[in-house]
């Protein structure tokens, strides 16, 4: 019965992550549709700082695998101490993804009004989507550190880890996606 419900929270979490895949498909098409608007913005850049915020993510997944391998080769204070570290980084990303808004804004480019262009309102559209999704993020990695320091966890009961693990990869993907799509296609 354990391996019934292990196979099924992950087969839900897929269905998920499937379906937010789909929405930020939907909006990236909408992104390129909308990119043929006359008042569509020519060689908008993203703010340095996005870069910063993006090879950070991407190391926080580094960190939460090897959180999991130290879990699985029972070296639990090292297990807990690479989650603390994810949500450090993860922090770190939530700063810079601000401090790019802040830089976007002092540009002149605002998410509605006069000031506001197709661009940007699209760019927020994104980046603030996403970082809903990394807000649960932060909820789920700090229920597993939690449990870490509850005890529920050892090399052979990983499940809540994995669940994690991978949905915090798909977030990391996700981000440098739309970095990519954001960053490549102006």
């Amino acid at each position: 019965m354990d391996n019934r419900n292990s196979r099924t929270k992950k087969m839900m979490l897929w269905f998920g992550m499937i379906s937010m895949s789909m929405t930020f498909a939907g909006l990236t098409s909408a992104y390129v549709v909308s990119s043929s608007r006359a008042d569509w913005l020519e060689g908008f850049v993203l703010p340095q700082v996005f870069n910063y915020s993006t090879i950070i993510i991407l190391v926080s997944s580094l960190t939460f695998f090897f959180a999991k391998r130290s879990l699985k080769e029972n070296k639990l204070a090292q297990f807990k101490g690479m989650l603390w570290v994810t949500l450090a980084l993860t922090l770190a990303f939530v700063n810079l993804q601000f401090q790019g808004f802040n830089e976007i804004i002092a540009s002149g480019y605002y998410f509605t009004g006069a000031e506001s262009s197709i661009t940007t309102s699209f760019l927020y559209v994104l980046v603030l989507l996403h970082l809903a999704h990394v807000a649960g993020g932060l909820v789920v990695l700090t229920v597993v550190l939690v449990n870490a320091y509850r005890n529920q966890y050892s090399p052979e009961k990983t499940l809540g880890v994995e669940l994690a693990e991978l949905f915090w990869h798909f977030l990391d993907f996700l981000w440098l996606y739309l970095f990519l799509f954001v960053t490549i296609y102006q």
